[in-house]
């Protein structure tokens, strides 16, 4: 298995506007070989125990094997998936920041 995650730094008070682009794109992913999950996390809101500059949003997806995930990030279902992004001016903080993991334990 493989974990797809990238951190998202979110500017105070546009999380709607970010949940929103994500909840509103064509993501394609249930089509795609390899694929088994998807979920967007939310981590504590500012003055809530969280960062007092951004909000953290991370991606998370879980794939058969990284070759899947990569052949994925590869095809024309990901441009698709990745060209209405929306306007996200003011949102993002920063680019997303990718980290990818290989499960050496499973239960």
């Amino acid at each position: 298995m493989f974990v797809a995650m990238n951190r998202f730094r979110i500017a105070p008070g546009r999380e709607d506007d970010f949940e929103t682009i994500w909840r509103e794109r064509d993501s394609r992913l249930a089509d795609v070989p390899g694929f088994k999950t998807f979920k967007l996390l939310r981590g504590p809101r500012v003055g809530q125990g969280s960062e007092d500059d951004h909000v953290l949003y991370i991606s998370h997806s879980q794939w058969q094997s990284r070759e899947a995930f990569e052949a994925w990030t590869r095809s024309p279902a990901f441009r698709a998936a990745h060209a209405k992004a929306g306007d996200t001016t003011g949102i993002y903080l920063s680019a997303p920041n990718f980290e990818g993991f290989e499960a050496v334990l499973e239960e």
